[in-house]
């Protein structure tokens, strides 16, 4: 029974696996996969596939005040010249919106949670990299 949320399809996560370690497999830089997965079991068998496939995996989480969440998504243009499109995609965020900010309280060990309503981009890509020069050095 469909549930309208791509992520609930088996092939979508096991693509998503075999998308990366391609990737990985022939370019030799980092690969940064922005995401947003709220389904714990999701990002299990996300993160557990990549690291079977010998890639050593830094999740981070950006985490912000749900108010400041909520604004950015109502602000965004996802599809700009179609707007009854682009409103499903933003009511599509605003209905799991609760979800995602109830995740932050469950991230896995060893996650980098970074607040993006506090930091700039600029800051939070110099966290980011710091951490992965952590793990390579």
């Amino acid at each position: 029974m469909p549930t309208g949320d791509f992520q609930d399809l088996p092939s979508w996560r096991e693509l998503v696996i075999a998308t990366a370690l391609s990737l990985r497999k022939h370019h030799a830089g980092t690969l940064i996969a922005p995401m947003t997965l709220i389904n714990d079991n999701y990002l299990a068998e996300i993160l557990d596939g990549l690291r079977v496939g010998g890639e050593e995996v830094l999740h981070v989480f950006l985490d912000l005040d749900p108010a400041v969440l909520r604004q950015r998504i109502t602000d965004r243009v996802l599809v700009p010249n179609d707007p009854e499109r682009d409103q499903q995609g933003r009511d599509f965020c605003l209905r799991n919106l609760d979800r995602g900010i109830a995740a932050a309280a469950r991230v896995p060990p060893g996650t980098l949670l970074l607040r993006s309503d506090k930091l700039t981009p600029d800051e939070l890509a110099d966290e980011v990299l710091t951490r992965l020069q952590g793990l390579s050095g």
